[in-house]
């Protein structure tokens, strides 16, 4: 933290100081990952939305979790851009607070809908002839929006607790805020934003990560009893929730234990490497995987191109 007296509302993301010399080559990178992330979700949801047989809660919970990717990558990327383009490297407390709500409501959103899907699965494959009653499209939605809800109002309340401090440093080490960046950087009482947050996220994230894999064993488990057409089946769609789950826990938890480790003996390049690495991953693997993995919507995507195709041929 810096030793200054003042309060602070103006900082220096010290990650596009770093960028400073690349800066037009790394607007560009970041510019068509986060065009083609937008594209590929854009392509998921509308499909889902109009083909009647995606229809189910899988797809439904799939197209959340794509369209969850495009609040977390639109927080984040467009600012990084257009700050790398006009060589700016200050952020207002107003604009950081705003960038913090919405990053950390899709991590943790990201994370409820992973847990949600999971169970969905454990329920597909565990009692298929019940399945259409325990988990309905209806009961889907409704989930949805209760992690919405939930999450959105759980993080009012951390970013509020953020907005009280008073903030005497100035350089916040990435390239995008954080309520944990920022209360690094407070000169006053930090104890009930420290219980809150770390509370709230070991919760979050234990709890979840106990039912994923209690869902995932169950799911295992009944799947080496049935034949091996449906058993085939159901592993492609389990190995890709796990790859996909795993992948997003891993880069997740490399950017919030980053601010657990002396904050002495991690360089500002190190910072800037871990926050966007965490970033990037997060907002465009899913799409990916969920859209060249799930035979169904890979399908459908390809048919559509090639409708496209021959229209204009």
């Amino acid at each position: 933290m810096e030793n200054v007296s003042r309060i602070n509302t103006n900082f220096i993301l010290t990650g596009l100081v770093e960028m400073e010399n690349l800066r037009y080559l790394y607007s560009l990178i970041y510019l068509i990952i986060y065009v083609m992330m937008l594209m590929l979700c854009s392509a998921i949801i509308t499909l889902v939305w109009l083909e009647e047989s995606l229809h189910e809660p899988m797809y439904i919970f799939i197209a959340n979790l794509v369209l969850n990717a495009m609040v977390g990558g639109s927080a984040g990327f467009p600012k990084l851009v257009f700050d790398l383009l006009l060589g700016f490297t200050n952020i207002q407390i107003s604009g950081c607070l705003f960038q913090a709500f919405f990053i950390e409501s899709f991590a943790y959103v990201e994370i409820l809908i992973f847990t949600i899907m999971a169970f969905d699965r454990y329920l597909a494959v565990g009692h298929p002839l019940r399945y259409p009653v325990l988990m309905s499209n209806e009961k889907a939605v409704k989930s949805l929006a209760s992690i919405w809800i939930i999450i959105v109002m759980i993080r009012i309340i951390g970013v509020a607790l953020t907005a009280r401090l008073p903030l005497c440093g100035m350089n916040i080490n990435s390239v995008y805020c954080e309520t944990m960046s920022l209360t690094r950087l407070a000169c006053g009482d930090t104890t009930i934003n420290n219980v809150y947050g770390t509370t709230g996220t070991l919760l979050i994230v234990t709890l979840s990560i106990l039912v994923v894999v209690y869902c995932y064993i169950r799911t295992f488990l009944i799947c080496l009893k049935i034949s091996t057409e449906a058993y085939q089946k159901a592993i492609q769609t389990l190995v890709t929730h796990i790859l996909a789950f795993s992948t997003y826990m891993a880069a997740t938890l490399f950017v919030a234990f980053r601010y657990r480790i002396n904050i002495g003996s991690v360089s500002t390049i190190a910072h800037t490497v871990i926050s966007m690495t965490g970033l990037t991953i997060s907002v465009t693997l899913n799409p990916v995987i969920y859209g060249i993995r799930t035979e169904a919507l890979r399908i459908k995507m390809i048919n559509t191109i090639k409708k496209i195709h021959l229209s204009k041929s």
